[in-house]
């Protein structure tokens, strides 16, 4: 009887059985072993894959045997990713806004594939992609190996920039108009991914989000602005900005009542300046780029906290809640 074309694959298909099959709470068996590659097509006696689970096992891969009163089995131990790890990933796919949920949904099979079907079950259980609030944009993905491509060639960066109107349609900026950038870095703030980049004709760094850029290509044109990154701090930047809205960068003084210290030290780092007050209170000091963002993120914290200074930035606090008061003012 001729044998199959899978026949020379036997040890990879074994390989694959065990990988599937098989892991620290369950085994399989030797008959169980030669019946799942029957189904492949293929034939196998025992002493040849004793023989072949020892090559695996020279391989790298972690088989074990083991015997329960006359019954022997083999599982696979150690992993490449252990279960809780995979669980990580799967939670940060899912939990990513600008993944799509397609495109989660295809992340997540694939991670699948490092654990056993029993385990992937238990992955399975945890994913909840279809009600998260998710990006639209499919090419992002394309546009982040774009950037980094650019960054890796030393090169300038075009694309188009839109927004979303109230018709759910994309509408582009600056009438379509071309961006020329040089990009420089990469950021994950606040869920979204963005590119911090270098404006030659305004002389300043710039971030867009990634998923918002459109037809991006590598011109040529050799980046500008490493003077300007040399002294760039990636995790300052990002500490300074509220949702990634720019403004003017104060110093700004925030008194806070104790309970509010944790809430400190998650916005601005354990190297942020906190200065006891009294029993009660303590005041920070840091550096932020000053918008309705970060106003609201003050009034938002409540009664506990209180923007002291600069007086500039207290007019600035005073002057958005009398817009407030007029807008919700019946």
């Amino acid at each position: 009887m001729p044998k199959s074309s899978n026949q020379k694959l036997k040890l990879i298909y074994l390989m694959k059985i065990l990988l599937e099959r098989t892991d620290e709470t369950h085994s399989i068996t030797m008959p169980e072993i030669i019946d799942a590659l029957a189904a492949y097509d293929i034939s196998a006696e025992r002493k040849s894959l004793y023989n072949d689970i020892e090559n695996l096992r020279v391989y790298g891969l972690d088989v074990i045997g083991t015997q329960e009163d006359r019954t022997y089995s083999y599982h696979i131990g150690n992993r490449q990713f252990e279960l809780a790890e995979l669980k990580l990933l799967v939670d940060s796919v899912q939990s990513a806004k600008f993944i799509t949920a397609k495109k989660s949904n295809e992340l997540i099979k694939k991670i699948e594939g490092f654990a056993s079907k029993y385990e992937a079950s238990q992955l399975q259980r945890q994913v909840f992609v279809a009600g998260r609030v998710k990006t639209m944009n499919e090419s992002i993905y394309y546009n982040v190996d774009r950037i980094h491509a650019a960054i890796a060639e030393n090169s300038r960066i075009t694309f188009q920039y839109f927004q979303w109107n109230v018709d759910k349609k994309m509408e582009l900026r600056h009438d379509g108009a071309l961006y020329e950038v040089s990009p420089w870095s990469l950021s994950w703030d606040n869920e979204n991914y963005y590119l911090i980049a270098y404006d030659s004709n305004e002389k300043i760094i710039k971030h867009f989000r990634v998923d918002k850029m459109l037809s991006i290509k590598l011109n040529g044109k050799v980046r500008e602005g490493r003077q300007a990154f040399k002294s760039f701090d990636m995790a300052a930047y990002a500490r300074k900005m509220f949702g990634m809205y720019g403004g003017k960068e104060e110093w700004v003084r925030i008194e806070c009542d104790n309970s509010f210290a944790g809430v400190m030290i998650d916005r601005f780092g354990k190297d942020v300046s906190m200065i006891r007050l009294d029993d009660k209170r303590f005041v920070v000091n840091a550096e932020v780029a000053v918008s309705r963002q970060f106003l609201a993120w003050i009034i938002g914290l409540g009664e506990g906290v209180t923007l002291a200074g600069p007086q500039n930035v207290v007019e600035m606090m005073n002057a958005e809640i009398d817009r407030l008061i007029k807008q919700y003012k019946k």
